[in-house]
């Protein structure tokens, strides 16, 4: 801003001591003097509604709202950001993207994620969500515009996260059409390929389940991964079995993978897994020993989430 304000339109030389002096000099130079306190003023008033301040004004109070207004080329040293605590800690909890983008809830109860005042379509709006999941009965439903990213977020099924252990769980979620589409972001995952990372499900997240009967009763355990402990009913030599396993992860355009953890005689047996569908799959388990078997077989599954498009 280049300011209006004049200080050579006024004569400080007059009035001439001494001399007549024409009463015309007084009259511009008051006129002079009052046209540049009415520039300074104004230039005043809009430094104060528009500029960054460091501290509140005299007699007012500290706003440094820059109304979604552009700033560039800027270098930046020791920046923070405010920590918005909800105190809605059950059912459902709006977060409000204006009162800060670093959010955290508490819970006492289920809860239900919405949001509210994300930035115009066009511009990118960034959240981060930080969850004390207090009771693994608890559970955390996305809004429905979180389309993006689900795939893989550990314990989600419809947009409903369950969690296999208490404690801290930390989700980024990112938009950039004002919240019609958001991606989700699952931060307490490591990246695959960093130092110390590995590839699967994290301590929580799997289950165990052990079949009753005989080697062809099915078994239901709903986590995405785990191990199922079969019976010790005989399997004679050259036969197979199959049962079903229940599990509401599985989707249809998922595969799951079975392999023998222990209990066992080393390369007696076939598995296989086929038969996926939404909530369930078929596991077969061949004897390909001389002789039947008594054995209770101990097999680990994973569940790999997949798409057809």
């Amino acid at each position: 801003m280049t300011s209006s304000i004049n200080p050579q339109n006024i004569d400080a030389n007059y009035p001439v001591a001494g001399v007549p002096n024409n009463t015309q000099g007084f009259r511009d130079n008051f006129t002079n003097i009052q046209t540049n306190f009415t520039y300074a003023k104004n230039e005043i008033t809009d430094l104060e509604n528009k500029a960054i301040l460091k501290s509140a004004l005299t007699g007012t109070t500290l706003d440094n709202n820059m109304a979604d207004q552009l700033i560039y080329s800027a270098l930046i040293r020791d920046f923070s950001g405010s920590i918005v605590q909800n105190t809605v800690t059950s059912g459902s909890v709006t977060l409000d993207y204006s009162s800060g983008h670093y959010q955290t809830v508490s819970t006492s109860g289920s809860v239900s994620l919405g949001f509210t005042n994300f930035p115009v379509a066009g511009t990118v709006g960034m959240m981060r969500v930080q969850i004390n999941i207090t009771n693994t009965a608890y559970t955390v439903t996305l809004p429905a515009a979180v389309t993006l990213g689900v795939i893989g977020i550990q314990g989600i099924s419809s947009n409903v996260i369950t969690f296999g252990a208490t404690g801290y769980y930390e989700f980024g979620f990112v938009t950039s059409d004002g919240g019609t589409t958001v991606t989700v972001f699952d931060l307490n995952r490591p990246l695959l390929g960093s130092v110390g990372s590995a590839v699967g499900y994290s301590t929580g997240t799997g289950g165990t389940v052990t079949q009753v009967t005989d080697k062809s009763t099915g078994v239901t355990l709903n986590k995405r991964c785990g191990q199922i402990t079969m019976n010790n009913a005989a399997l004679a030599a050259a036969a197979e079995v199959s049962f079903t396993l229940t599990n509401s992860v599985i989707a249809a355009t998922d595969v799951v993978l079975v392999s023998i953890a222990s209990g066992a005689t080393a390369g007696a047996y076939s598995i296989q897994c086929d038969a996926t569908a939404a909530g369930s799959c078929r596991i077969s388990v061949g004897n390909r020993n001389a002789g039947s078997l008594s054995e209770a077989i101990v097999l680990n599954f994973v569940v790999f989430k997949s798409v057809a498009a």
